[in-house]
C-alpha cells in the first residue's frame, strides 16, 4: 500500500498548481478528479481532447497517478461518451482503477445494475477497473446494495469511503462485508456529527482500516481527500494524515 492526495483537496487550485502543492507536502501519488464541476479538469475536456488531457494529466511533478474519481453529469450515449474518453486517457497515462458515484437513492435497482453493466463494458476494453464510490445520499450509502451491486456487475469494485459509515445515515453500520471487493480508498478524519473534522479529532480507526485491508490482499493506494477547514492550516492538515497515514505501512 501506499499514500496518495486527491486533486480535490486543492480544488480551487488549477490541476498543475494542485498536484506542485501535494508534491511540496511529499505525496508520493496523486489521484485526480475528473468532475463535471471542476475548475481542473472534466469529462467534457476529456471527450473534446483526450491528447490534451493525456499531456495534463502526465504532468504530474514525478508523482504516480494512482488513479481517476470521474463524475458525469446527465445520461445516455453522452455519458458513455465521456467516460469512454477517461478510459482511454486512463489506458494511455497507465492507470487501472477509476471511480465513479453510484445513482442517487430512488432509483431503480436493474437501472442501476445495466448503467454500471455498461460502464463496466466499456473500461474494461481498455483494461480499465471500475469502482463506486461509497456515499451519502446514494445507492451506495447502504453495504448491503452495494454487495448486491457487486455481485451482479461482474468485476465491479468498491471505492471504500470509511466516513460515510461514522457520520449520516449509515452511521455505525458495518462496512466488512464490502473489503473483498474493495479498488481503491479514500481518507479523512471523521466525527459522528462532521463529515470532516481535523486529523486526531475524529473516529476514524486508521490502523484498524490499514489492518483489515492488508488482510484481504489490498496493495493499492489510501488516498486523502480532504476539503479545506475555516481556521485551520489546511497545509499543515494534509502533512499531518500522510505522516500518519505512513506510519501504518
Amino acid at each position: 500500500m501506499f499514500v496518495a492526495a486527491s486533486s480535490e483537496c486543492f480544488s480551487d487550485l488549477p490541476l498543475a498548481d494542485a498536484i506542485e502543492r501535494m508534491s511540496d507536502l511529499e505525496y508520493p501519488a496523486v489521484n485526480i478528479a475528473i468532475h463535471h464541476d471542476s475548475r481542473q479538469i472534466t469529462p467534457m475536456q476529456v471527450a473534446e481532447d483526450v491528447d490534451m488531457a493525456i499531456r495534463l494529466c502526465r504532468d504530474t511533478h514525478r508523482l504516480d497517478l494512482a488513479g481517476y474519481s470521474v463524475n458525469i453529469k446527465g445520461s445516455g450515449e453522452e455519458h458513455y461518451r465521456q467516460f469512454d474518453a477517461c478510459c482511454r486517457l486512463a489506458k494511455a497515462t497507465k492507470v487501472v482503477s477509476i471511480t465513479v458515484p453510484s445513482a442517487e437513492l430512488g432509483t431503480p435497482f436493474n437501472e442501476e445494475v445495466e448503467h454500471l453493466r455498461e460502464l463496466v463494458r466499456i473500461a474494461t476494453f481498455e483494461g480499465v477497473l471500475v469502482s463506486i464510490l461509497t456515499q451519502n445520499d446514494r445507492l451506495s450509502e447502504d453495504p448491503g446494495t452495494v454487495g448486491v451491486l457487486c455481485d451482479n456487475v461482474k468485476g465491479l469494485g468498491v471505492t471504500l469511503d470509511p466516513s460515510c459509515f461514522i457520520c449520516g445515515p449509515s452511521a455505525g453500520r458495518s462496512y466488512e462485508s464490502l473489503l473483498k471487493y474493495v479498488y481503491n480508498i479514500q481518507l479523512r478524519d471523521t466525527s459522528k456529527d462532521e463529515f470532516q473534522v481535523r486529523v486526531g479529532q475524529g473516529e476514524v480507526e486508521y490502523s484498524k482500516v490499514v489492518t483489515q485491508l492488508r488482510r484481504e490482499g489490498y496493495d493499492r493506494s489510501l488516498v486523502v481527500n480532504m476539503v479545506e477547514l475555516d481556521d485551520t492550516d489546511h497545509n499543515s492538515e494534509m502533512r499531518k494524515i500522510r505522516l500518519l497515514l505512513e506510519s501504518l505501512l
